[in-house]
């Protein structure tokens, strides 16, 4: 691993913690003892990743993933110790006879897309307007 790639990793991890709300930036802001608190880390391997100093290690990584919501493969193709042809994501099967012939729940559609779990409640009221009414919320009321 070169110093760049190390800086890389770490400007990427950097975007990561911002955009989750964790305050790295003001020396007051907490924002690294929170990610490590979270996380269940040392302070100080936030640090020194955030300096580019060192990566962090395997255990480390997993639970940064973790607390950051993004997949560990993600972090390690991102951190160099791994490729992607390393680790291939899963190729998708052709749906058995049971999924054949219905359609997906939103539930099942964001656990596939890999929503977060504290973001699928939302993600399915979205999704929901964009469906067609069922045969029910089609038919005609009933005139008296």
């Amino acid at each position: 691993m070169t110093a760049n790639d190390l800086d890389q990793f770490a400007a990427w991890v950097e975007d990561l913690i911002r955009r989750r709300g964790f305050d790295i930036d003001s020396p007051r802001g907490g924002g690294k003892s929170r990610l490590a608190d979270e996380a269940g880390v040392h302070r100080a391997a936030i640090t020194r990743l955030l300096q580019r100093q060192s990566m962090p290690d395997l255990e480390t990584t997993r639970r940064l993933a973790h607390v950051l919501d993004v997949p560990v493969r993600d972090m390690l193709i991102r951190s160099g110790r791994l490729t992607e042809t390393d680790l291939p994501l899963p190729q998708p099967s052709a749906p058995g006879p049971a999924l054949a012939n219905r359609r997906l729940t939103l539930e099942e559609a964001a656990a596939g897309l890999g929503i977060p779990v504290e973001q699928r409640e939302m993600f399915m009221k979205v999704a929901a307007q964009f469906l067609p009414p069922s045969p029910a919320q089609r038919a005609p009321l009933a005139q008296d």
